[in-house]
């Protein structure tokens, strides 16, 4: 009986299976089926594309749990099935295999951003590998495939889970784009030194974009590491026609970069999307008469991205950043940018606003999910023609993580240096409700891209040369309805590395003493929020339709008053509270940003007088 340990110590090359998918849905199975759970309602099906890869050759068969965790499985309500479609997977692979070949037992990604990026913990991704793994171990498989990864951290626990219920070997394979780089943007030298770190017994690439992109990810691969190294392409780049996915790439093709990839230096060769039973008997005929050439060198140790990078010192960033880190209290005025192009009302508030002495400008990013011109641009303007600081808000809302990354850039490269990242409110909140939002990465995961910047390194781990100069703020609510959940935020953030935040306008002063009570562990300076209100009507909509705001039935009933005696005096008043608030929390926090009602930077001073 083959095993997969002995194929691994007997220096030869050895020849994987192909797609599992690709030959599921050639035999009639839809795509909007579950394709891991048919080992337990089509056991033949499964066993009949194994038998025929072993039939082409393939020495090495994986078992059909692409995506059988426990993440995946939910969306088809199957979770509490997880070990039996894991256990049985194996067993069919090693029913079919009949001695011939060995099997792995295939281990995919979640498909869910974890930390620092998304909101799934590095333990959570850890425990749903492990219960996979520990199945697959059970129903009998000879070692593990990790597959199509795009992010080193979520393999890493991958490794880590199997690692922690087996000691058999592991392939563990990465997958790129056409350019060549990771999701993230993590090279295949970065990620290969970083698997061989982690102990991998196999280093490797599938999926991608092909045998030709893949053959250049081996090269690179093979100058970093001397492990074993594994090649898994699709058959070509698919082609849409009709409503199918078609893959060009023949057999033949696909056959002759298989020698390629074991003269570039790999050892297990393959297929992935697309490969078929005639795709593989053509890799086993082209590498029966070659072998992997050695990599002449090999650079060992993990490189060191952001060598000789030093991160600016906060007192160096700005203005803002200096009075941070002087202690000194901070004065900020929040104005609205405009809904259209004109700019002159936004910049003319920004004049008085200096002319006042305000130590900066905040301009909120799209607030209540409205459509205005963009923080970052206004933020640019205001500081290039008032030479007042700003800082800018910048929202997961409506972005991708690429697209913030390009945005983060284009700000530091215009010398933008202070930013507040908020998650940013729902689209259903604002004028357009059918709009879409993006939310990739909320702020905390936000909060840890512009960290890595700082530090010279963009989501990839890739250095970026000269690191930005970014002043890290993070939003907090003291009256959140789930106080609890929104400490555990909080505490996140700081330790992505927010630098200071800014409360939610704050109407109960007591709230806000027993909230910094809480997190005196792992404070952070905090600038209060203040809103001097307009109305009874404007008191009424933060109370009951504005979402993280909290306005005590005695501020009501005093604005309630106050408007009996005219719009006048309810909006003195409003100015009024505005003030007391200022006054009893000053002694608690690092500065106040008070809010100018329609863009009226006369009445945010008149607070701060």
């Amino acid at each position: 009986m083959t095993t997969f340990a002995e194929q691994l110590a007997d220096g030869r090359v050895h020849v994987f299976d192909g797609a599992m998918g690709t030959e599921l849905y050639a035999r009639g199975i839809f795509i909007n089926v579950c394709f891991d759970e048919l080992c337990l309602r089509q056991p033949d099906l499964v066993r009949e594309v194994h038998a025929a890869y072993v039939k082409a050759g393939a020495e090495i068969l994986e078992t059909n749990t692409f995506g059988a965790n426990p993440v995946k499985l939910a969306t088809y309500g199957l979770a509490e099935q997880t070990e039996a479609i894991n256990r049985r997977a194996a067993e069919l692979a090693r029913e079919a295999a009949g001695g011939r070949a060995s099997v792995l037992g295939a281990i995919g990604p979640l498909s869910v951003r974890l930390e620092p990026f998304g909101p799934t913990s590095r333990v959570e991704a850890f425990e749903f590998f492990k219960t996979q793994a520990a199945a697959l171990q059970s129903g009998g498989v000879d070692g593990f495939i990790l597959e199509t990864f795009s992010v080193v951290e979520e393999i890493h626990e991958a490794l880590r889970a199997v690692r922690a219920v087996s000691d058999l070997p592991v392939v563990a394979q990465m997958t790129i784009q056409e350019d060549g780089l990771t999701a993230y943007g993590t090279t295949p030298e970065l990620f290969a030194q970083a698997l061989d770190e982690f102990g991998a017994d196999v280093i490797g690439v599938n999926c991608s974009v092909g045998p030709q992109g893949v053959l250049e990810v081996v090269e690179k691969i093979a100058r970093v590491t001397d492990r074993p190294i594994s090649a898994q392409p699709n058959a070509g780049l698919p082609r849409l026609i009709g409503d199918r996915k078609i893959y060009l790439a023949s057999p033949e093709y696909t056959g002759a970069y298989a020698k390629r990839l074991v003269e570039a230096g790999a050892r297990f060769v393959g297929g992935c999307c697309g490969t078929t039973p005639e795709h593989i008997r053509e890799v086993v005929k082209y590498v029966a008469s070659v072998s992997p050439r050695r990599a002449t060198h090999v650079t060992a140790g993990h490189v060191e991205q952001a060598a000789g990078v030093e991160p600016v010192p906060l007192a160096e960033r700005s203005a803002w950043g200096r009075k941070l880190a002087a202690g000194e209290f901070l004065r900020t005025v929040e104005i609205v940018p405009p809904k259209g192009v004109d700019a002159s009302q936004m910049l003319d508030a920004a004049r008085v606003l200096k002319a006042a002495g305000v130590d900066a400008v905040n301009i909120p990013d799209g607030p209540r999910a409205q459509s205005r011109m963009g923080a970052v641009l206004s933020s640019i303007l205001i500081e290039r023609e008032t030479g007042l600081e700003a800082v800018v808000h910048y929202t997961c809302r409506d972005r991708n993580l690429l697209s913030m990354l390009s945005d983060l850039l284009g700000a530091a490269a215009h010398g933008l240096h202070n930013l507040l990242l908020v998650t940013g409110d729902p689209p259903k909140m604002g004028p357009y409700p059918e709009a879409t939002a993006v939310f990739d990465i909320d702020a905390i995961g936000l909060a840890n891209l512009v960290f890595r910047l700082n530090h010279g390194l963009d989501p990839g781990g890739n250095p970026i040369g000269a690191p930005t100069a970014f002043v890290i703020g993070v939003g907090v609510n003291p009256a959140a309805i789930d106080p609890e959940r929104e400490l555990r935020r909080f505490a996140w953030k700081v330790d992505a590395g927010a630098e200071f935040a800014i409360t939610q306008p704050v109407f109960d002063p007591d709230q806000l003493e027993d909230f910094l009570r809480k997190v005196e562990g792992f404070r952070i300076p905090i600038v209060a929020g203040i809103w001097p209100l307009t109305s009874l009507r404007n008191a009424e909509f933060l109370a009951n339709e504005v979402p993280g705001v909290t306005v005590p039935p005695e501020i009501l009933d005093r604005m309630r008053s106050a408007q009996e005696r005219g719009r006048e005096a309810a909006a003195a008043e409003g100015v009024a509270i505005a003030r007391e608030m200022l006054e009893r929390v000053r002694p608690m926090v690092q500065g106040a940003q008070v809010s100018a009602p329609f863009g009226r930077a006369s009445v945010a001073l008149e607070v701060l007088a």
